[in-house]
């Protein structure tokens, strides 16, 4: 006792301080703040039984003193302080031996530190604010010493002895990044602390004092384990934990180690392929304002908070997803075929898939093969594939999309009906349409105009139009609708614009100055397939638009659930004008509208019947095939496809042979067994709006037709091709459309070719017509 009083003065009053309210042992301190240690947060399928990730600083789940087994308890107090529950914090006979011990062999062998004494240290290592405050807190001096000791006597006084034990077990490092009692039964036995044997107990309390000392995934040191192992469950005889029977059986237990360090992040998800989900939680994650003021702070939340997440990953979906991605196309192509999956009404995330492996390319032995862009080939730039992390489904760190091609021509649709167009608004297609709008490039320049091809003197209206897809139809009708209008509703529907990195297209600039982006119904604008997928899925929901989210809730530590969980949700679409362009979305699939007006135009015809069930959507091209699109939903669930090459945009020869089984079985293999919702019907009037008979023309000549369907106040076109007929050569056959249509709708004459026409007959010739024009 003089020998320890004269190295620790304070402490050889420690007792007495006790006694006397600590008024000998000087001024103790107020209280120890003993800051909550890190905690693991798990990250669930929507079922919330399905592990996708687990994340973490420390690999740690603090568990209340009942829910740890006697067993452990005892074999811990009998490991690190067998006085445990004698003393006030600090062990003063302890100390003193301790001391003598250490003088005599000229170096540290022994320790002297009470249970409460690890306790504090560990608590002051966590509530440190900075490097220097760690080593404060661990540097083995004698001033520190004696602050745990002051701070140890402090604790005691307040806190009960369960209550510092419990905190011990939980705080307690025990190797292989493992922290508490709850990691380290499951990293080393694969259990729950509750069902571990007086061996493994003591085992794991062996661990405390040496926790580098034994490699759990190669069991290096096997032999020095079993042996503190042994000595622990002797030690448990002394203290009466067990008797001399029970340890001697305990110690002819064979050591099984059968756990494994605990994966942490999304590159060790636990699917491969479910890494790039939890990637876009993760990044979903970071952008919430609610979890820190910067990203890295919501980082760190997520890794220290203990939360327990139910993402909106659908395992159904997810596989279903990964597997027809696989089974059309390598993991060594370079062409990515990207599947993003999203419940309308909700805006939840439900699957995302890609021919990638989720991970970082190895720097020493690169897998991936030379970048597809040939200027990066030639620097030898590797590529992104067959291994990645990048966003590629989802957009962010400078991934901005690809181009979806006619899938855009929905955004027309709903712009025209917001305009008050019907669906059955008539537009007689040229195989050529001239814009006004100016163009200096190459591409579509007809005499400096913007141009496009493609219909060939139909008359369209939004059923068939969109059904195939006529380019002809859909330039027009975004004039008529307004080009920023349709723009708008692009954005309203959550289709963002960007400046191209590396390229001459200001996406970002047309789209706040857009009346002559005559393109943009085409597709032109890059997005990405989860954008598209949710624009689609508002359309379902009756024009309800949710912010896409990965998470279904949210429960911290305590077992309260968040808020920021929440779907985020906005009527954005009224709901008649939404459930028009679905119908609409009908026709390109082989389904038919609720009107029965698709009349066999279909880009992807074969999709209604692979699906099985009621389904709306889109196919897109890209000039020269550099992309492929589908976009494919039913009420349940909105799939959307893109078939691109993500390291050279410039890639061609993406093929809808790839893509649209990729969509179409994958929504398929989902609505198994679910059952068939049918869409709303629009009503009548959005449908076919005011309708006005069209007066028989039938063998008039052209011009007297014209003037008669003109006077009716029609827009009047006449085909230059030449139909069979009954009529005269070169008089009216019929009208497209006939019967009735829109009030000043388009009306185009059908011309006869005579063909089925009585002999002698003729323009000039038969019943009521004049007679032929002379030379």
């Amino acid at each position: 006792m003089v020998v320890a009083a004269a190295a620790f003065p304070a402490v050889a009053l420690s007792g007495l301080a006790a006694k006397a309210g600590g008024e000998a042992f000087g001024q103790l301190p107020d209280e120890l703040v003993v800051k909550r240690s890190p905690q693991i947060s798990y990250v669930y399928a929507n079922d919330g039984k399905t592990l996708i990730a687990t994340m973490y600083d420390e690999n740690r789940r603090d568990l209340p003193i009942a829910e740890i087994p006697k067993i452990v308890q005892q074999a811990i107090l009998a490991a690190e302080d067998q006085k445990f529950y004698e003393h006030n914090g600090v062990d003063v006979m302890g100390i003193a031996r301790a001391f003598v011990a250490n003088k005599q062999a000229g170096d540290v062998q022994q320790g002297a530190s009470t249970l409460t004494m690890q306790f504090v240290r560990l608590s002051i290592s966590y509530s440190a604010d900075t490097a220097q405050e760690v080593v404060d807190a661990t540097e083995d001096t004698t001033k520190r010493k004696v602050r745990e000791m002051r701070y140890a006597m402090a604790i005691e006084q307040r806190m009960s002895k369960e209550q510092i034990l419990e905190g011990y077990l939980n705080t307690a490092y025990f190797g292989n990044r493992a922290y508490g009692i709850y990691a380290a039964s499951q990293v080393y036995f694969g259990k729950e602390p509750k069902t571990l044997t007086a061996a493994e107990a003591a085992f794991l309390a062996a661990l405390v004092k040496f926790p580098g000392d034994f490699n759990v995934e190669t069991r290096a040191g096997e032999k020095l384990a079993v042996d503190r192992r042994d000595y622990v469950l002797s030690e448990m005889v002394g203290t009466g934990a067990l008797t001399e029977q029970q340890a001697t059986l305990a110690k002819a237990e064979e050591l099984k180690v059968v756990g494994k360090i605990t994966p942490n992040g999304c590159v060790q998800a636990t699917k491969n392929a479910w890494g790039f989900f939890c990637d876009y939680f993760q990044r979903w994650w970071n952008d919430q304002e609610v979890f820190g003021a910067t990203p890295y702070d919501r980082e760190r939340q997520l890794k220290s908070g203990g939360f327990r997440v139910v993402t909106s990953l659908d395992p159904l979906a997810q596989n279903a997803a990964n597997k027809n991605v696989t089974d059309l196309i390598s993991v060594n192509n370079d062409k990515a075929l990207m599947l993003a999956a999203v419940e309308p009404g909700s805006g939840k995330v439900r699957a995302l898939a890609v021919n990638r492996n989720f991970k970082l390319d190895s720097k020493s032995k690169p897998q991936n093969k030379l970048s597809s862009d040939p200027k990066k080939k030639a620097k030898n730039i590797r590529g992104t594939y067959p291994n990645t992390t990048n966003p590629l489904m989802t957009g962010g760190d400078g991934f901005t999309g690809y181009q979806a091609g006619s899938a855009f021509k929905i955004f027309t649709i709903v712009a025209a009906l917001e305009k008050g167009y019907p669906l059955a608004t008539n537009i007689a297609t040229k195989k050529q349409f001239i814009t006004n709008f100016p163009v200096s490039g190459p591409d579509a320049n007809c005499g400096g105009k913007y141009c496009v091809t493609g219909g060939g003197g139909a008359v369209q209206n939004m059923w068939t139009g969109f059904g195939s897809s006529v380019n002809t139809f859909f330039v027009p009708l975004a004039i008529m609708a307004g080009i920023q209008n349709v723009v708008n509703v692009a954005k309203k529907m959550g289709i963002t614009f960007h400046d191209e990195p590396g390229t001459t297209q200001d996406d970002l600039g047309y789209s706040n100055n857009a009346s002559q982006w005559g393109a943009f119904t085409l597709g032109v604008s890059a997005t990405t397939p989860l954008q598209l997928a949710n624009a689609y899925a508002t359309l379902v929901a009756d024009g309800l638009y949710c912010e896409p989210t990965p998470v279904e809730s949210i429960t911290d530590i305590k077992g309260n659930k968040l808020s920021v969980a929440d779907k985020r949700c906005k009527q954005v679409i009224a709901p008649d004008i939404a459930r028009a362009a679905v119908d609409a979305g009908r026709c390109p699939g082989g389904d038919n509208s609720a009107f029965r007006e698709c009349n066999g135009h279909a880009t992807n015809r074969d999709s209604r019947g692979i699906v099985g069930k009621p389904i709306t959507g889109k196919t897109g091209t890209t000039d020269a095939d550099r992309s492929a699109t589908l976009t494919l939903s039913t009420k349940q669930l909105t799939v959307s496809g893109f078939l691109t090459n993500p390291d050279w945009a410039f890639d061609t020869g993406m093929k809808h042979g790839v893509v649209n089984p990729a969509v179409q079985r994958t929504l398929r293999d989902y609505m198994k067994n679910k059952p068939a919702v049918a869409f709303t019907k629009p009503s009548r009037k959005i449908a076919y709006g005011d309708q006005v008979s069209i007066p028989s023309v039938e063998c008039k000549p052209v011009a007297e037709a014209r003037n008669i369907l003109r006077a009716k106040g029609f827009e009047v076109e006449v085909n230059t091709e030449q139909i069979d007929s009954k009529c005269p050569k070169g008089t009216a056959a019929s009208t497209t459309p006939s019967g009735r249509t829109i009030k000043k709708g388009v009306v185009m004459i059908e011309v006869s070719n005579g063909k089925d026409a009585k002999p002698g007959t003729g323009p000039g010739n038969g019943p009521g017509q004049p007679p032929p024009p002379r030379n």
